[in-house]
């Protein structure tokens, strides 16, 4: 049988974050649409926190990230804001990439997870 974790995200279809054995995949945004880039990227950065501990992971345990933009000039700007969050240990840094995508509506960042969970070993 296999032991999946489901958080809902509050949408017909879609969870928000999911876990199987070590890895945690999860997605995040900005609850606040009205904000511009800054505030919506450390919004969707605090939510991405949330949900990594909510399923035993941390920030500093991502293997890859997915930011999706929907203004790619945004991106120097999201660029600082992620790099303060992730601090300056080059061991806590994942792979990531950036997409110019249309997120509709007034949505101007979405970041796309996967983690590895904490060991028992506290790592």
């Amino acid at each position: 049988m296999h032991n999946i974790e489901r958080v809902p995200s509050g949408h017909a279809g879609r969870s928000r974050s999911s876990a199987y054995a070590d890895l945690v995949w999860t997605v995040a945004t900005s609850p606040d649409t009205a904000l511009d880039i800054a505030g919506q990227t450390e919004q969707a950065l605090a939510a991405l926190s949330a949900n990594l501990e909510q399923l035993g992971s941390h920030p500093s345990l991502m293997l890859s990230a997915q930011v999706l933009l929907a203004d790619m000039r945004d991106k120097p700007a999201v660029d600082g804001l992620w790099a303060r969050w992730l601090g300056e240990d080059p061991q806590h840094w994942p792979q990531r990439a950036c997409y110019g995508v249309d997120l509709g509506g007034k949505l101007l960042i979405e970041i796309i997870v996967t983690a590895a969970r904490r060991t028992g070993d506290g790592a």
